[in-house]
């Protein structure tokens, strides 16, 4: 008994959900035969009021569904004539007894095409009848009894038309009474098997379905698609209606409210959507087989399987309406409804007044709703949260759940990304080509649907919600991410901090960067940075004016307000917490590399772009660009580059490739400031003072000069610079932007400044040491110093085309090629050994190369003296070969010409005017003299007419060319083709000992050329003047003058003097080397006698004092003079005596 009570009840459960009377809109006509029941029999008013729900329910089932008055209480379907071939056929033989049982078998099992046309009549009569008994709102006036009282609405609606149960099911969601929401809920299978059957569906849509032909509404007539299939085709055009911009049949829009309603009430149980229960249903069988129906389960697991490649074509096209419908409608969703319902009251998410109200039941308003909440710290419960997971990765997934994107992006869609749909890469296709490449473009308006349909997903927030960037990234993730907690936004951060990593793969770099795009031009979108900074962007930035789901906010616009703010200094104020600088700083490192990925830079410099840099497609090399050409780009673009420029000079670990390239290097030699958390421009001022270290590797070194070449642009770029010397540009340097032309401005006044002997420096002391720094860094590429660089270039392409640039290797060839420069390169390369000379430092090669030697020997030596250090411990054993060399190289610079030897210039400043002025008048002020100078000033030596000073330092210029022929200008000049035909194997010789010299003294009489021979012929004379100036002599004599000479004075010859005496003196004997030297230079200098006699009295003076003869030559001499003087007295006497005669006369 008890069971049949509970199938009678379960016959009620399937009344209609809104129940309404069709009967005279249909004007039901009954069929003949035993296909149509008849009406069903009213029930006596005498009959006693009902006692419980279940009698109640039986026995209005009992009433409407009998066929006739005579068999009211044991009428059955399965009696039928009309439907038994098919329940036989379709249906166990148990359920035949039970009309729901027959019901439900014959509308589930097949689609209503399968089942004869009498049995189906049969059936929706049937159903009609049951749901237009005016006895079904007393069953529910009886079951739902507390529930219509505590419901106002529906206590208030109008008794026996039906709308009280309408109301109910509307209501559904808020009966707690079991029996009353069993009762609601059960009956709804009868319903959604016709549209017809829904209350107030056909006056709203009558129009809509003909028009659209989706259906009959006459009974009878047969329908074009079956029951399930006419909501279908309303909701499928009601989807195309929002994906499409113009409508032939637009459906009005209380049919609309009707069908999203009916979508709705059919959201908890998928049965109920009839055309989407029967094109899934192999499907659910296959993938959801164990899912319990009821509260939505089924459609998201069926959801979740969308595109298994098993899925079929017709199940994933119903799903996809269905998705449609609710991003158009979030309550079509039972779940995300449910989930979401005290949250979105809580977050007062449907009360915005500005927006109408068909935008706040859009999926995407309630996510950017929600997600907003969860940005700003808000309580949003851990069950909507997952729904809102699942919704935004949905969204991600298939581009057509969002109408605007299939409206505004057909075009892109059809030209680019046709065939792509599944899994999200439709949708990447879009946002590729949203991105900006130049060979491609996007609409403003699709531009705009890609950022609101990114902004509803939100993938900053979890980047499994993006499956193309999840299943491109997951190895990347597994690898370098494996430390962080799966779903944590900083994945997204790591994977940013890979992007050019061996790790990063190219097709999880592509996904990252089309992402990063659109998340870089809203900053909630990254919620590490809204959370740890939206205090700082209300203070500073004023966002509390922009609504949070405002169009309005110019892209990237919060982010440049913040990352401008993050790098000032406690003077300047209105800093950023310290949170928040160190999200901006993440962040700016993450993406200064991509233009794209700065909305105002891209924006800026689009024109730009294209003009100068179309070519640089590689990674960072649009920046680069840009900075290479700032003089050209538009004031715009040229502002903002400068900007960034500026940014990265204080903090270079905003270039990140560079930073992993120079890695070796830092950690070797920088490891202290790149630890610092505040850069400053210490690292990079470190990394250029190693830029020779073996850990340099090309990577790095090219990073670091481009960079320093971008400094010489603006002296901004350099930020210790900028800092310690910003005061002092704008008061002595205004309207100076170069760095070049800066330094050499401020050095020009510290120059003046010491020259003059000023009380105070101009420059301040902290400007005047980070001046120093710049100086430094300048000498070692040309290209750092554009007024050398820019007349060179010819000359470096020609002479130099394979000499790198770095290590001032390029300065070092055109030095050593100077003889073969353009005039303006040689003018410049004359300056710049001007320069280095008077200041060593400057001298990179030189500084480079004899670092440890100057540290060895040059400690205490004050920085402008490091070369003549050097030069005083050449020939020391512990000499480095390399060093040695290039001291060497410089000496042999130095002697060319007197101005680039400070130290002699200064001690004979006298001397240079007295006896070389005829050479200085022919001199030009950007020229060497070719030594000319110096060989003056040895000829004066050798007379012994130089001041103290000056002859100091040409005895020391003679003793050290001497030694090395190579640093006599003239004589190299003169005698370079008679050393390779006389002395080839001395001048090969590695170590220069003065052999070339002495060859060339032997083969005197076989010099050819007179030049030649008239220096050499100097050179004995010089030596007469010193016997140090004859290193061999020296060499072979040097026992002899410690023991002879030794307390004769060196200089002016004395020495010499005492050896040619030593010579003379048979009770002296010297050593058989020295005497035989001493020897041969006596006849050197007689045949120079012949050869090259006195050309002045002075030069007759010189020899007679350095005559071997000398005694005998002075006392002849003294002899005339005193005949002279005899004959000069007689004669005068003689005449007197005359004169006084005539006179007499």
């Amino acid at each position: 008994m008890a069971a049949y009570s509970r199938s009678q009840l379960l016959l009620l459960l399937l009344s209609s959900v809104c129940l309404c009377s069709f009967s005279s809109v249909f004007g039901l006509k009954a069929a003949s035969g035993p296909a149509e029941p008849p009406n069903p029999p009213v029930l006596r008013a005498v009959d006693p009021p009902l006692k419980d729900a279940p009698a109640a329910a039986a026995a209005a089932a009992a009433a409407a569904g009998a066929s006739q008055p005579r068999r009211a209480t044991g009428w059955k379907l399965s009696e039928e004539e009309a439907c038994r071939e098919d329940l036989t056929r379709l249906c166990p033989k148990h359920t035949w007894t039970n009309n729901l049982a027959v019901l439900e078998c014959l509308q589930d099992r097949r689609e209503e095409t399968e089942i004869a046309p009498d049995c189906n009549h049969l059936l929706w009569n049937y159903k009609l009848n049951l749901t237009t008994d005016p006895k079904f709102e007393s069953v529910a006036t009886e079951v739902c009894k507390s529930t219509i009282t505590e419901i106002k609405e529906c206590n208030e609606e109008e008794r026996g038309r039906g709308y009280l149960v309408s109301c109910l099911v509307d209501h559904r969601g808020n009966i707690s009474e079991y029996q009353c929401n069993q009762y609601i809920t059960k009956m709804t299978s009868i319903v959604f098997s016709d549209y017809r059957l829904i209350c107030g569906f056909m006056d709203k849509c009558k129009d809509d379905i003909n028009n659209l032909h989706c259906g009959s509404i006459n009974v009878g007539q047969k329908d074009v698609h079956s029951q399930g299939e006419v909501i279908a085709c309303l909701e499928k055009a009601l989807v195309r209606e929002a994906e499409q911009k113009d409508q032939a049949h637009p459906i009005k829009e209380e049919c609309q409210r009707a069908i999203l309603r009916v979508a709705e009430l059919s959201s908890d149980d998928f049965h109920l959507d009839r055309h989407l229960y029967f094109s899934c249903r192999d499907d659910r069988e296959r993938f959801c087989q164990n899912t319990q129906a009821g509260e939505g389960k089924v459609y998201k697991c069926l959801f979740n399987h969308k595109f298994e490649e098993a899925m079929t074509e017709k199940c994933r096209d119903a799903l996809t309406t269905r998705q449609k419908l609710i991003s158009q409608d979030y309550r079509v969703s039972y779940s995300l409804a449910k989930a979401c319902k005290v949250d979105l009251r809580k977050q007062r998410c449907s009360l915005d007044t500005n927006l109408p109200r068909a935008r706040e039941a859009r999926l995407s308003y309630l996510l950017l709703c929600l997600e907003a909440a969860v940005h700003r710290g808000r309580t949003v419960s851990g069950e909507c949260q997952g729904e809102m997971l699942d919704y935004r990765r949905m969204l991600m997934e298939d581009f057509s759940l969002s109408p605007e994107i299939v409206l505004h992006c057909r075009t892109e869609i059809e030209a680019h990304c046709s065939g792509l749909h599944r899994k999200g890469r439709t949708l990447h296709c879009l946002m590729r080509i949203g991105r900006g490449d130049r060979s491609t473009t996007v609409d403003n308006v699709c531009q705009s649907a890609l950022q609101t349909l990114i902004q509803s997903a939100d993938p900053g927030a979890d980047y499994r919600i993006d499956r193309a960037l999840n299943e491109a990234c997951e190895s990347v993730i597994q690898t370098a991410c494996k430390h962080i907690r799966n779903g944590d936004p900083m994945i997204l951060s790591c994977l940013m901090e890979h992007l050019y990593t061996d790790k990063m793969v190219e097709d999880c770099e592509h996904r990252l960067l089309e992402l990063q795009y659109f998340i870089s031009r809203d900053w909630k979108l990254d919620p590490i940075l809204y959370k740890k900074c939206q205090g700082d962007a209300a203070r500073l930035c004023h966002t509390r004016g922009w609504n949070e789901t405002s169009e309005l906010m110019p892209p990237g616009a919060v982010f440049s307000c913040l990352y401008r703010h993050a790098y000032r200094t406690e003077e300047q104020g209105r800093r950023l917490s310290r949170d928040c600088k160190v999200e901006v700083q993440r962040i700016l490192h993450q993406r200064a590399l991509e233009v794209k990925l700065d909305p105002e830079l891209q924006k800026r410099c689009m024109t730009d772009l294209g003009k100068w840099c179309s070519e640089k497609t590689d990674t960072g090399q649009e920046l680069e660009c840009l900075q290479d050409h700032l003089e050209d780009l538009v004031s715009a673009c040229r502002e903002v580059v400068g900007n960034l420029t500026e940014l990265e000079s204080e903090d270079i670990q905003i270039d990140a490739l560079l930073i992993r390239a120079c890695e070796p290097v830092t950690q070797a030699h920088c490891h202290d400031v790149a630890d610092n958390q505040v850069d400053t421009g210490d690292l990079m001022e470190c990394l250029v003072q190693n830029k020779h270290q073996k850990e340099m590797n090309d990577k790095c070194a090219v990073g670091v000069t481009h960079f320093q070449l971008i400094q010489m642009k603006d002296f901004r770029f350099s930020y210790k610079f900028k800092m310690a010397c910003k005061e002092d540009v704008l008061r002595l340097c205004p309207n100076i932007k170069k760095k070049v032309d800066v330094v050499i401005c401020l050095s020009t006044t510290v120059k003046n400044d010491t020259l003059q002997d000023a009380k105070e420096q101009r420059v301040s002391l902290k400007c005047r040491k980070q001046l120093r720094v710049e100086e430094l860094e300048m000498s070692e590429d040309i290209r750092l110093e554009p007024e050398l660089y820019d007349p060179c270039k010819s000359d470096i392409s020609r002479l130099c085309p394979n000499v790198a640039f770095g290590n001032a290797q390029m300065i070092e060839c055109l030095k050593e090629q100077k003889k073969q420069l353009s005039q303006r390169c040689h003018q410049r390369i004359f300056r710049l050994q001007e320069v280095e000379m008077s200041d060593p430092e400057l001298d990179y090669q030189l500084m480079r190369v004899c670092k440890q030697m100057i540290k060895r020997f040059c400690t205490e030596a004050d920085a402008r003296n490091v070369l003549q250090c050097l030069k005083q411990n050449k020939n020391s054993e512990l000499m480095d070969p390399k060093c040695k060399q290039m001291i060497t190289k410089r000496q042999i610079t130095q002697n060319t010409d007197y101005r680039l030897n400070p130290v002699l210039r200064k001690a004979c400043r006298a001397d240079i005017p007295k006896f070389c002025q005829p050479i200085l008048n022919k001199a030009s002020d950007d020229s060497e003299l070719e030594g000319q100078v110096i060989a003056c000033l040895k000829l004066k030596y050798a007379d012994q007419r130089l001041s103290p000073d000056c002859e100091d330092q040409i005895r020391v210029i003679l003793q050290e060319s001497a030694l090395d022929y190579r640093l006599d200008p003239q004589l190299q000049r003169h005698c370079t083709d008679e050393i390779s035909r006389l002395c080839a194997e001395e001048a090969a010789a590695q170590e220069q000992t003065g052999q070339v010299e002495e060859c060339l003294k032997v083969n005197l009489l076989k010099i050819k050329q007179e030049a030649c021979k008239k220096e050499v012929l100097n050179m004995l004379k010089e030596s007469k003047a010193d016997i140090f100036v004859d290193p061999v002599l020296h060499t072979a004599c040097a026992l002899d003058l410690k023991h002879h000479c030794a307390a004769i004075t060196p200089g002016r010859g004395r020495q010499m003097s005492c050896l040619m005496e030593a010579l003379q003196d048979k009770r002296v004997r010297l050593q058989p080397e020295c005497k035989k030297r001493l020897q041969d230079r006596i006849d050197m200098w007689s045949y120079a006698a012949k050869v090259a006699p006195a050309e002045g009295f002075s030069d007759l003076a010189v020899q007679v004092m350095t005559s071997p003869s000398k005694n005998y030559i002075l006392l002849m001499i003294a002899l005339s003079v005193c005949i002279l003087f005899l004959v000069g007295l007689l004669c005068g006497r003689i005449t007197k005596r005359v004169t006084r005669e005539l006179k007499d006369r």
